[in-house]
């Protein structure tokens, strides 16, 4: 399951559980095209690795669960998927992890919650997101509110338990705080296009330090990542290919790393091992950096264009990944 944003808002976090009394409830998994040997099942508020499940002689995942109930991450690898835990249940899986969301199916005591869980994300990876957030206030407001009223309209329509139930609507309740958060942001963010950009001087990967005031005369695109961040990393490639394709044009591409401090290291390791192109800066205060404050940036990875006489072009640009990154940047640029 791929996440579009690393959204960074503390009193957006998830609800893991009804209670704190354990759960039991047995849980069997076959996966074909397996990524690893072992699945990992943990807390989706802070990460913390709560079951480890080897596979079998028969090719199974199979183990009984004592957790408490509620809404958990499954992994296999870097796959992942939300899976409901009850006192119990009695869940078996089968999936493809070639294709995941799609393939999978659960049955048994508890498939119904959990199938719901599946239906729902493959609806929302289907979700027009940039065309919602590139609406006028008033499109926005009625959009949501559509959108809210149907996810709570299929969550009562359903048999679920409800518990349950109740876990979801938390869990919609603050998918459309995070999004309206996401989308005032946005608007603030086009506030900045046309303005001088606000200037950075930090440390980079080949030594010494580098400022934006450097690159007067070019296109500047701006990456702003963390090695922590899947989605960061997803655009890697895509960002690869576009140095390639604009080589030999008036832009640099220009890379920024929040990693903490303390992650100085992980950073430098991450930059060499990915062979990481364009230029390497890593950010002196991480989130409180005075150029990731000036943007509002709170989610990443963020982009960011800015033209040869350091005005913004876009606050918050199209990804490399995106359809549209080639006909924004090109356009500039061709």
């Amino acid at each position: 399951m791929t996440k579009l944003f690393c959204i960074v808002f503390a009193f957006f976090c998830f609800s893991n559980g009804i209670a704190q009394m354990k759960s039991k409830m047995s849980f069997q998994a076959e996966i074909s095209n397996r990524n690893t040997d072992s699945i990992f099942i943990r807390n989706r508020q802070n990460g913390k690795l709560l079951k480890t499940i080897a596979i079998n002689k028969e090719g199974i995942f199979k183990d009984t669960l004592s957790i408490a109930e509620g809404i958990y991450m499954l992994y296999d690898g870097k796959e992942y998927a939300k899976i409901f835990i009850k006192n119990g249940f009695d869940l078996k899986l089968k999936i493809d992890a070639q294709k995941f969301d799609e393939s999978m199916v659960f049955s048994g005591k508890g498939a119904v919650e959990n199938n719901y869980m599946v239906q729902s994300s493959l609806l929302d990876a289907k979700y027009d997101y940039t065309s919602l957030l590139a609406s006028d206030q008033e499109t926005f407001k009625r959009v949501v509110d559509d959108k809210k009223k149907s996810s709570f309209a299929r969550l009562e329509n359903k048999n679920l338990d409800l518990n349950f139930q109740a876990l979801q609507k938390k869990d919609i309740e603050s998918s459309i705080l995070g999004l309206t958060s996401y989308y005032n942001q946005v608007l603030d963010n086009n506030k900045l296009n046309g303005s001088v950009s606000p200037s950075f001087d930090y440390d980079n990967y080949k030594g010494g330090k580098t400022k934006l005031e450097d690159f007067k005369g070019k296109y500047v695109y701006l990456d702003i990542w963390a090695t922590w961040c899947g989605p960061c990393i997803a655009e890697v490639p895509f960002l690869k290919k576009a140095e390639e394709l604009y080589r030999n044009k008036n832009i640099v591409f220009i890379s920024i790393s929040i990693d903490k401090l303390k992650d100085l290291d992980k950073w430098k390791t991450m930059v060499n091992k990915k062979e990481l192109g364009g230029v390497q800066l890593f950010a002196d205060n991480d989130w409180n950096s005075d150029f990731i404050k000036a943007y509002g940036i709170k989610s990443i990875p963020r982009f960011i264009l800015i033209d040869p006489n350091g005005k913004v072009v876009k606050a918050d640009a199209a990804r490399p990944s995106s359809p549209k990154f080639n006909e924004e940047i090109g356009a500039f640029l061709n």
